[in-house]
């Protein structure tokens, strides 16, 4: 088959592998026809090389179809469409029995001191192949995929993989009241989607906070209030306490996470960490703080007294300074973590229905073949062409 595979910073290249096959009675294969390209996907491209193998397998964002299965698989036939969640969870331990399938106790990868596997996404979490590719295994078959109705594209439903979860745990997270204030950091695909689950919900007042053009007209197309990051001579906390009475927002979702601008100090940890070897590079970013905070304290800054920071952007630092003082004075109730995507199918799959309130089918704003996904990432990475949202089709030649 053919996969997208890491080689090294910034280099992912697609290669020939051999099918996967498998290793336990209750797993599928699924022949992939969607993988989305994820924000955090770059955190691999830039940053977290010191935790990748060469030729591991990358994207952890797929559907497609049940083109095998094994003996125990019950609850799914051959020819079943499925999307598969980024957690690898079991759907019955502790914690997944409790929602929080994020921390699924079958799957931790405890020598890390980290939480469940995820699909495509490093040692610190189970090195398992990704779906980037055109075939992917899949353990728990008759609890980790999700069935969804044939007839819709797949754009309607491959969403529920991380997207859709993701930004309804951080909504949820920060649960602004109805007729509240929630300003979004970073209108990227996890930002954009939070933005329009919110309006969805009844939020009264919703604010996204961006700097890339593209992305700022997408929000606003959808009544949503933006900011633009670059008009220097606007003060940001200013703007958003002019729109929410004077006190701040109700909520603030960060969706950018350590890739965030504006931080030169974590942007020379970065490099730092990256001109490491592999063998020092990884405890240095276990133990030091290697993260650009800026959109953290600008949450920080633009919540009320009494507010909640809920954080969906990833953030990959053991010990990054904290404004603990601000955060204490202010009373800031701080969320976050892996979206636990089980959890929340029940609330998301009544919304992926022909009126579309979500606006999944128009989503994203590049389909492109497996083939072409090294210059994906590039541009995806370089905020170019109006790219939000990268679908890569694999099997397909012309976009």
């Amino acid at each position: 088959m053919r996969a997208l595979t890491w080689h090294g910073k910034r280099d992912v290249r697609v290669d020939t592998h051999p099918d996967p096959s498998m290793k336990d009675p209750d797993d599928v294969i699924v022949q992939i026809t969607s993988s989305g390209l994820c924000g955090s996907d770059l955190h691999l491209y830039e940053v977290l090389g010191p935790f990748l193998q060469e030729g591991d397998i990358l994207g952890h964002e797929p559907m497609g179809i049940v083109a095998e299965k094994g003996s125990a698989v019950t609850a799914l036939d051959v020819g079943d469409r499925v999307v598969v969640p980024f957690n690898v969870s079991c759907g019955t331990c502790w914690m997944c029995e409790r929602g929080l399938h994020s921390q699924c106790e079958t799957t931790q990868n405890r020598e890390q001191g980290m939480g469940a596997s995820l699909f495509g996404y490093t040692k610190l979490y189970g090195q398992m192949p990704g779906g980037q590719a055109e075939f992917l295994r899949v353990p728990f078959g008759n609890q980790l995929p999700i069935k969804v109705p044939e007839g819709p594209p797949d754009d309607r439903f491959v969403y529920l993989s991380d997207v859709l979860p993701t930004a309804w745990q951080a909504v949820a997270y920060a649960d602004p009241p109805r007729d509240g204030s929630l300003v979004v950091l970073g209108l990227g695909p996890i930002g954009d989607m939070a933005c329009r689950i919110a309006r969805h919900r009844g939020v009264e007042t919703v604010v996204g906070i961006d700097l890339v053009p593209e992305r700022l007209a997408r929000a606003q197309n959808r009544g949503v209030t933006t900011i633009d990051l670059r008009d220097a001579g606007k003060d940001v906390v200013d703007a958003v306490r002019a729109i929410t009475g004077g006190r701040g927002a109700d909520a603030v979702i960060d969706a950018v996470g350590m890739e965030a601008h504006g931080s030169p100090f974590g942007k020379i940890a970065h490099q730092l960490a990256g001109f490491l070897p592999d063998a020092l590079a990884a405890p240095f970013m276990k133990t030091a703080g290697v993260d650009r905070l800026a959109a953290l304290q600008m949450a920080i800054g633009l919540v009320r007294r009494g507010g909640t920071v809920s954080l969906s952007g990833v953030y990959g630092g053991m010990a990054d300074p904290m404004p603990m003082l601000q955060m204490f004075d202010k009373q800031i109730q701080l969320r976050m973590g892996q979206a636990n995507v089980h959890r929340w199918v029940p609330d998301l799959l009544p919304l992926l229905t022909d009126d579309d309130p979500l606006g999944t089918e128009d989503f994203a704003t590049h389909h492109v073949p497996l083939e072409a996904a090294p210059d994906a990432y590039k541009m995806f990475q370089e905020k170019r062409d109006g790219a939000v949202k990268v679908l890569f089709k694999p099997g397909t030649t012309t976009s």
